[in-house]
């Protein structure tokens, strides 16, 4: 654990040579009821290092709404919107889920909303008694995308099995994305083998991750992609620390090393795959 908290931000690190895009990451959320983050502030200071794109990701209606305001003001966000697996339950049981559906399935409509997401399914949070309610949720998020011909974006806790299960019932939309990938390297395998790309995040890099580099190692670059998750998940050596997009460069260093690969060389295909799924911005 390092010794900068969440009110103290990390040092820049030294700047990719090559643009990469931050796939996932919470511009509407803040750690600890802290201030919200200012958007250009969090883009000036990733573009310095390398990282001028971002997915802006809204997972519940408040920050959907947010989501479809801020790519219409920043050209370097693209964005996606969902109900994420934890407010499935919530909605259902207040009896609005239907509206909110509806209300996703509007804002997705937005020609800058490239992803629905994230869904999926989360049993560590929620559980058995809501495990129907996300999955109802999870397979209707997979239809929408299919509808839309949007980018699927999968939150996947404790729900491995289910996640792919539900996945090849369903059959999932041409672009997959299993965001802040946290399977073994038989379910790297399984995903590759679909067509699925996975996502990246700052647990790769913590010490007791040595499962994920497992997986990260039998993962070919053409299916990979980088993310934050911000404001959660920030690498070593600032685990601890709030997390931001311009902290990608050290995430992107530890898979190059992982991957025996240059960085240059992961760069671009990370570039590659984002804008493979994403379109240009």
């Amino acid at each position: 654990m390092s010794q900068f908290g969440p009110d103290v931000a990390p040092p820049a690190p030294d700047a990719l040579p090559i643009a990469v895009v931050d796939n996932h990451t919470h511009l509407d959320l803040s750690r600890e009821d802290g201030p919200a983050p200012d958007v250009q502030a969090v883009i000036s200071a990733a573009t310095a290092v390398g990282v001028p794109r971002m997915v802006q990701i809204g997972c519940d209606l408040r920050g959907a709404r947010f989501t479809v305001e801020v790519i219409d003001r920043y050209a370097a966000l693209l964005g996606g919107v969902a109900l994420h697996p934890n407010e499935a339950p919530r909605l259902a049981d207040r009896g609005e889920l239907e509206s909110a559906r509806s209300e996703i399935e509007l804002l997705a409509s937005h020609p800058r909303v490239r992803v629905i997401g994230e869904t999926g399914l989360d049993y560590f949070r929620t559980g058995t008694e809501g495990a129907a309610a996300q999955q109802d949720s999870f397979r209707w998020h997979i239809d929408l995308a299919k509808r839309t011909g949007k980018t699927l974006q999968i939150h996947d806790r404790d729900a491995h099995g289910d996640v792919l299960r539900i996945l090849a019932e369903e059959g999932a939309p041409e672009h997959t994305v299993m965001h802040c990938f946290s399977g073994d390297m038989a379910m790297a395998r399984e995903c590759v083998q679909r067509g699925y790309f996975l996502s990246f995040a700052g647990t790769v890099t913590f010490k007791n991750a040595t499962g994920l580099r497992n997986a990260l190692a039998v993962t070919p670059t053409k299916n990979l992609l980088v993310e934050t998750d911000a404001p959660y998940l920030t690498p070593a050596p600032y685990r601890g620390a709030t997390n931001a997009p311009y902290l990608i460069p050290l995430t992107v260093r530890v898979m190059a090393a992982v991957l025996s690969t240059d960085v240059p060389s992961l760069c671009t295909a990370l570039e590659a795959n984002s804008e493979l799924l994403y379109g240009p911005w």
